[in-house]
């Protein structure tokens, strides 16, 4: 594309980045191999200027040595989105590059982690994206370093750590992925599995840094979850029809799931436990940090937050509580960021290419716009309620296993019974109660202390009933029971 662009003659070229070393060597190469005759493009930033050229250093000099220059030519300007924004000297120059028809091939290019160009120029300007390196690129890359490093050679012992090691490689840069190969090199990790899991470091740190998600490590299974079989049987047939394999890789990876319902009834676990279950990352995305503004606008922080999930992809992107940034009155007020940040999500949501699950939670799901509902952006549509009694005992056994109690001594069905009502976080915090009063008094824990920390606890069912009723009413025909049933009991 780039080479295309220059040698139809594009005069002004901005190539949004974060990595200029990348990006230098992806124009260099173009240059000599894609463009006939074309010579080594000049590199220009503020300290240096033009190599060789110190009359160059200023920003307006360089600008005009590089417009003044004959013959073919391609010009890298590294640190030009400093000076230009207050500088009509600076924008009229370009202005008037961009006008004039000339015989050469020349074009000026323009790199920066943003496109921050002024207002008065953006017209003159073609913009392009110099995403993360893809799969192609991430497996080129680790098959050529494995023929000149013995230590990868040794890490990369046949074609599935490879393909293990690029799936793991995904979403980060070749630096950053150069960086954990040393690290796992000075750690003396010589298996796979341990250069994975230096990745995944890797991604998490990236992640953080960038502040808009978050890379959640996660080793949630299904049996974790008690309850919800027509979502365990909706994500077991997907496994039978394409193979674990076949999600894992991406290759037949579904769209995504919504899942609404009561708070504290098991739906952000059930979303660790899809990604666990298909061995993908997991990367959360909170639309409160979306609205934030604090790395732009809230449609540019949706819009990075979609890139890098499907630089990472094939991965799980766990929306939390959706309706707090995508909402019905948001689309109504028309020019609004809420309608701006619906538009891209819809349209991300349809015509996405790359292998990324959406695996949305709302408690509200009746503030949702109808658009975001319909069959082709999710899936499927789940109504996660809160547990009947089969549900409840088996959460009781998960939880008294999970902290190390004989689940066999206590009466599990008992106590599904006597919390009717209760919510899963409930009947969780009703074990971890009853725990720490026998700790406290430096005994076993017993049926009784459950059964006294169920009877202090007053359920959401019975302080939010109305608002409980009226998601259950809006649920009934339009979601598929995560349970299979909605039981009463």
């Amino acid at each position: 594309m780039f080479c295309q662009l220059v040698a139809a003659k594009t005069p002004l070229i901005f190539i949004t980045t974060d990595n200029e070393s990348r990006t230098e060597a992806l124009i260099t190469r173009a240059a000599l191999h894609g463009i006939k005759g074309m010579p080594v493009p000049l590199e220009w930033d503020c300290n240096q200027g033009f190599a060789g050229h110190q009359e160059t250093i200023d920003p307006l000099a360089g600008l005009r040595w590089a417009v003044e220059r004959e013959g073919h030519g391609i010009y890298l300007f590294k640190d030009m989105t400093w000076f230009w924004g207050n500088s009509p000297h600076i924008q009229r120059t370009l202005k008037d590059f961009a006008a004039v028809r000339r015989p050469e091939v020349k074009s000026l290019v323009f790199i920066g982690p943003r496109p921050d160009i002024p207002e008065n120029l953006r017209e003159s300007f073609l913009i392009l994206d110099h995403a993360l390196p893809d799969r192609t690129e991430i497996q080129n890359y680790l098959e050529e370093q494995r023929g000149k490093d013995p230590y990868l050679a040794q890490v990369l012992r046949n074609d599935n750590d490879l393909e293990a090691l690029t799936l793991a490689a995904q979403g980060l840069d070749l630096a950053d992925l150069e960086r954990a190969l040393r690290l796992s090199r000075v750690t003396k990790g010589g298996d796979i599995d341990r250069v994975v899991a230096n990745l995944y470091q890797a991604k998490k740190q990236i992640l953080k840094k960038s502040g808009i998600m978050e890379f959640v490590e996660n080793d949630t299974l299904p049996e974790q979850v008690g309850g919800m079989q027509a979502l365990k049987s909706w994500m077991e047939k997907r496994e039978k029809a394409y193979g674990l394999e076949g999600l894992k890789s991406g290759r037949n990876l579904p769209k995504g799931v919504l899942m609404m319902g009561i708070s504290g009834c098991g739906k952000s676990l059930f979303v660790k436990a899809i990604a666990a279950r298909w061995h993908l990352p997991l990367v959360r995305l909170d639309m409160a940090t979306v609205y934030s503004q604090a790395f732009g606008s809230p449609e540019t922080s949706l819009r990075r937050a979609c890139k890098t999930a499907e630089a990472l992809a094939p991965c799980v992107l766990w929306i939390d509580e959706i309706e707090a940034g995508i909402t019905t009155q948001g689309f109504k007020a028309e020019g609004g960021a809420s309608s701006r940040v619906l538009g891209y999500f819809l349209t991300w949501m349809q015509e996405k290419k790359h292998p990324v699950f959406v695996a949305a939670t709302a408690n509200a799901i009746e503030m949702l716009p109808a658009e975001i509902l319909r069959k082709g952006r999710f899936d499927e549509i789940f109504y996660v309620t809160l547990p009947g009694l089969q549900e409840r005992e088996e959460i009781f056994r998960i939880h008294l296993a999970q902290r190390g109690f004989d689940e066999e001594e206590f009466d599990c069905r008992m106590l599904a019974h006597s919390s009717k009502g209760f919510s899963g976080a409930e009947i969780e915090q009703a074990v971890v109660s009853a725990g720490f009063e026998a700790l406290s008094l430096n005994r076993p824990m017993h049926q009784r202390d459950i059964t006294e920390a169920i009877s202090r606890t007053v359920p959401l069912s019975v302080t939010m009933a109305e608002q409980i009723k009226k998601i259950e009413a809006w649920a009934f025909k339009r979601a598929v029971p995560a349970s299979g049933t909605v039981e009463r009991d």
